[in-house]
């Protein structure tokens, strides 16, 4: 984990200094060293903060090749560049990681290289032959990547507080985080500022100025896999084992272990020394530390319980809010930051968590809800979802389609332009007609990006690297091919063939076999209308001086607002927290 920022245009070496800055203001994500160069033909400038993961004895970027002059500066791992270094005979020397094959190899196959790389990394690379920039961002979009264009210039950073300190950004509300708590596509809530897309190469002439993107790899589309279940989940269980495995570091590390089946599972693939779990101490609804302390002895790891307190919210929203650039509504949110806190307290550098499996293999309540509708799942027993499944049982309303039913489980306020109907729409049409399917679309354009972000961003603030095994590019393509039978035939049997992996693999029944899903659920919105309520209020009434109406309209609802299920609170705080500590917002 690493962070990465600089400037490509005509005049890039007067703004040395500037560079410089903006890699000194993400230097939590690379404590170990910041350094910035310039390229050959002084028309780029890059910096480059390096948290020493692979190799101790791994010199500073960016790296330059002195044959072509290429300059080139990397976010992330590469889980499998020594097996790249040799299939293209590329040597390393002892102080050479990662990041030094990716320049080689970009120097002999250009963006040709990609397509083997196995891991998660945001890149820029520098040709001054040709005086362009590149700029890629890996498949599924694990390392984040901003861009800014401006002047002829064009800037980018890891994060976006280093893009508004080269230049004003003033915040504008973006329509989605009203009705999905977050911008979608390439869209942030700074004006001028954009995300790059996952599996995206932005390519910039310093020059002129001129720019062009495309993508790099996409989802498979064919049809799905013709395999009878039990070949199938033969084969899931060998890529997993297979798979799993490469993205353990060498050396100490910690594993999020909910007690879930996703954390669970790789628990026993990877055998952390260390794993971490939350619980709430008087809300055994939230407690599923007795599987994490039955998975942690199986294994024999050490295991740290966090346990957060309201005070403990209330002290580090700051800090949460800071990290995240901009507010996402889910609770959650706190719980992974606690458990991030003490894994570096603890020392360690890396930790591992097990985002993926949900989203390929359908293992959320909301697509249960769209598969078989509201009746067969309160009939299942999920009686917890009742708020959710009600979004589709009202008797005034004709039978839905499946754009209608998949809008309504994932607002999460109002759409007045169709936004998100016309994702769920064009993720159907993608999908062709396969709802399963559509249904991993639909949530890798919408929430599937505050997640990611929500996981590098918090992790990295504190100087830690976040893996995701199962986002190996052979587990996702291979889960994705899927047909829908072979992830659920039954309301609370979501991500059917990992269940049966892990049971081939050696997991307790006690986990596979549990319906319940929590993860790092926590007791937030009770804590926002209980203890901490006068706070709440306190501080949202206030941001509400200051906001524009489209965030007014957020506010207002997040003081009438009460219950646990609902979200809006825990959004409209965080919101508030976020006005409060920015400019003032200028609605686009």
């Amino acid at each position: 984990m690493c962070g990465i920022a600089g400037l490509a245009g005509p005049d890039a070496a007067l703004h040395t200094t500037t560079v410089a800055s903006m890699g000194s203001a993400q230097h939590h994500r690379g404590p170990d060293g910041t350094t910035h160069r310039t390229a050959r033909d002084q028309h780029a400038v890059m910096s480059m903060n390096i948290l020493r993961i692979v190799n101790p004895e791994a010199a500073n970027g960016p790296y330059t090749d002195p044959e072509t002059g290429l300059l080139a500066a990397l976010n992330g791992e590469i889980y499998n560049y020594r097996e790249c270094a040799r299939r293209w005979d590329i040597p390393l020397a002892e102080n050479e990681t990662d990041a030094h094959l990716v320049l080689r190899a970009w120097a002999r196959l250009g963006t040709g290289c990609l397509e083997h790389l196995d891991g998660m990394f945001a890149l820029a690379v520098y040709d001054p032959r040709q005086s362009r920039l590149f700029l890629v961002r890996d498949r599924l979009g694990e390392k984040p990547l901003y861009w800014r264009l401006d002047g002829g210039r064009l800037a980018f950073a890891s994060e976006i507080t280093s893009l508004t300190g080269y230049g004003r950004a003033p915040v504008v509300l973006r329509p989605e985080m009203m009705s999905l708590e977050t911008p979608t596509g390439v869209d942030t809530p700074y004006q001028g500022i954009q995300l790059l897309a996952p599996a995206t190469v932005l390519e910039f002439h310093a020059l002129t100025a001129s720019m062009e993107q495309h993508r790099w790899w996409n989802l498979p589309s064919g049809d799905p896999i013709d395999l009878p279940y039990r070949d199938s989940t033969a084969l899931a269980t060998r890529l997993l084992a297979e798979q799993v495995p490469m993205r353990r570091p060498d050396g100490d590390y910690a594993l999020l272990l909910s007690g879930g089946l996703d954390s669970s599972l790789l628990a026993y693939l990877m055998c952390p020394p260390v794993c971490v779990t939350v619980r709430y101490p008087g809300q055994e609804r939230f407690d599923e530390s007795h599987i994490a302390r039955r998975v942690a002895c199986d294994i024999g790891a050490d295991l740290l319980v966090v346990e957060p307190q309201p005070d403990d919210f209330q002290s580090h929203l700051p800090d949460i809010i800071r990290a995240l650039d901009y507010p996402v509504g889910n609770a959650s949110t706190f719980p992974e930051y606690m458990a991030y806190r003490t894994i570096a307290d603890h020392g360690l550098r890396v930790v591992i968590g097990g985002l993926g499996p949900d989203e390929f293999l359908l293992g959320y309540a909301r697509h249960a809800l769209a598969l078989f509708g509201p009746t067969a799942v309160l009939d299942a027993g999920m009686h917890a979802y009742r708020p959710l499944a009600a979004k589709l049982m009202s008797a005034a309303d004709a039978p839905l389609d499946a754009v209608e039913t998949v809008t309504r489980l994932i607002l999460r306020g109002p759409d007045p332009d169709h936004r998100v109907r016309s994702i769920v729409r064009g993720s159907l049409e993608a999908a062709h007609g396969d709802l399963g399917r559509a249904l991993t679309l639909i949530d890798l354009a919408t929430s599937w990006r505050p997640l990611v972000a929500t996981s590098d961003k918090l992790a990295s603030s504190l100087a830690l690297e976040r893996r995701s095994p199962y986002l190996a590019r052979p587990l996702v393509e291979f889960f994705h091919r899927l047909p829908t039978e072979h992830k659920i035939t039954h309301p609370v049997q979501g991500k059917r063939i990992l269940r049966d992996a892990a049971r081939e693999l050696g997991v307790p029944r006690q986990v596979w076999a549990s319906t319940d899903k929590i993860g790092f659920a926590s007791p937030l919105p009770d804590w926002l209308t209980g203890p901490l309520a006068p706070w709440t209020d306190q501080t949202i009434t206030t941001a509400l001086d200051q906001a524009p109406e489209g965030i007014a309209a957020l506010l207002r609802s997040g003081l009438a607002r009460r219950g646990g299920f609902n979200r809006t609170r825990v959004h409209a705080l965080m919101t508030a927290h976020w006005l409060t500590s920015t400019s003032l917002p200028q609605a686009a």
